[in-house]
């Protein structure tokens, strides 16, 4: 079939095209500002991309319009609408679709689906299990929220048949891993993406609340999450943090499947000792050791969760440990851009507080108490644009010797959210209304030695090949 996407560009949508391509299907595709890294992955594979929403696309005729929810009925200020094409789909009756849903219908279908949910590490902890079932020889599709390194792509279609059976009446379907995203589906879909999946190993990696534009509050959202623990079968198996309250909630809302929990000491897979070598225990029975590069108790909970759902298709611990001792972690979590003068220069996704402070305690914990670290943010999400969470930025930037703050396009005061850390040059916290400034800030302090994480979910102006320029030249 021909399918056009809107909103193309978007790490889902970008992976869905890679795959209906992968699958045979005719692929186009339209987004506002089309922009990489999706859009170089998505010309090389011959996807033609349209620059914005012009209805003149209802004559490319495809079979599907396949819809991201970046798409709305929004209006500008003279009354024409933001996504002209959806109008002129909606007026000419054309046959159009979520992505979620031509995905649950056109690929998940028939397959193990494997889904990983969770307000953190959902992109890392997808990652962590599809190297793990790769190098069990189990061939995995899959589909994360950003690039795994040890892939090089986004998403694949894996192989059409369980090169190994696993355990389980279907243990011969062939296994697909998915990133399980709570966001809603489309403008005229308001479920979470994830309960399209139907996945027969659930995991629930932590919850909290987040995306304050569409969720009320955080009930609101353990609603959502229980809606998908309702989709996975009896034969099934929920992997749950048992550190989590918010889970623990979700669960006593009824659960009809095999539990799997992780992270506590009473828990079925538990860690003992530093977050870069420890043992995996199952039921306090050591099973196998991990000894690897990543840091942080983040991630060693989401090897634990990774360990956990791995074992439900047959994969052992000790098999899943040897894969993740080689595992090179996902693009733009902690990723090494550069150093200069001996001051490392490291992009990480981090936008959420509780995900800023793990990030930051994790290289911490890595580097000592002497080392200097320079945390560098922008407030660039939905809920963080709210000001949602402002209050709990300083409690955030707790192991970070220096903040600086990008405020361009917040409503509310960065510097008086601050104050609690001291505001001003000469003070532990900057903010700083455009790039330039921001990184006239970070030069005038950084010293040899120093660790500059540059925080946000989106391209943050290109600062880290920026702020690496004007360390050489100073």
């Amino acid at each position: 079939m021909h399918i056009h996407i809107l909103g193309i560009c978007g790490t889902f949508m970008g992976g869905l095209a890679a795959l209906a391509r992968e699958a045979g299907h005719k692929v186009t595709g339209c987004d506002s500002g089309v922009y990489p890294p999706m859009s170089d992955q998505l010309r090389q594979l011959g996807i033609e991309l349209i620059e914005g929403y012009s209805a003149d696309q209802i004559s490319l005729q495809p079979d599907m319009y396949v819809v991201g929810n970046v798409v709305s009925r929004k209006r500008l200020p003279d009354g024409s609408p933001k996504f002209p094409l959806m109008e002129a789909i909606l007026d000419t009756g054309a046959a159009y679709t979520s992505g979620p849903q031509w995905l649950a219908e056109h690929v998940l279908q028939g397959r193990h689906v494997l889904a990983v949910a969770g307000t953190h590490g959902k992109t890392t902890t997808t990652s962590m299990l599809t190297w793990v079932l790769e190098c069990a020889g189990l061939q995995p599709g899959f589909l994360v929220g950003g690039v795994p390194l040890d892939f090089g792509v986004s998403a694949r279609l894996g192989s059409a048949k369980r090169p190994t059976n696993g355990p389980g009446p279907a243990g011969d379907e062939p296994l697909f891993v998915i990133e399980a995203d709570e966001y809603d589906t489309a403008f005229f879909d308001k479920r979470s993406k994830f309960v399209h999946y139907r996945p027969r190993t659930a995991v629930l990696n932590n919850l909290e609340f987040d995306h304050a534009d569409i969720f009320d509050d955080l009930a609101a959202i353990e609603r959502q999450f229980h809606h998908l623990v309702r989709t996975v079968p009896a034969t099934g198996r929920v992997v749950v943090n048992g550190l989590e309250e918010s889970l623990t909630r979700v669960l006593s809302q009824g659960c009809w499947s095999e539990e799997r929990t992780f992270g506590t000491a009473v828990s079925d897979f538990s860690a003992d000792g530093d977050p870069s070598d420890f043992d995996v225990l199952l039921r306090d029975k050591k099973v196998a050791h991990l000894s690897w590069s990543l840091t942080g108790v983040h991630n060693q909970l989401n090897a634990l969760a990774a360990i956990a759902a791995a074992d439900h298709v047959g994969v052992s611990a000790q098999v899943a440990c040897e894969a993740l001792s080689r595992f090179q972690n996902v693009k733009r979590r902690m990723e090494l851009r550069g150093t200069v003068d001996g001051i490392e220069v490291y992009d990480d996704f981090a936008h959420h507080p509780t995900a800023i402070r793990t990030t930051l305690d994790g290289l911490r914990r890595k580097l000592g108490s002497e080392a200097r670290i320079l945390a560098v943010f922008e407030p660039r999400s939905n809920t963080m644009k709210l000001g949602t969470m402002k209050s709990q930025l300083p409690w955030s930037l707790e192991s970070a010797n220096l903040a600086f703050c990008h405020t361009a396009g917040l409503d509310w005061d960065a510097a008086e959210a601050l104050t609690p850390m001291g505001v001003g040059p000469g003070q532990r916290a900057q903010v700083a209304g455009n790039i330039d400034e921001l990184i006239a800030q970070i030069t005038a302090v950084a010293r040899h030695g120093d660790h500059i994480v540059c925080m946000s979910n989106g391209g943050f102006g290109g600062i880290h090949a920026k702020l690496l320029e004007a360390l050489a030249t100073r």
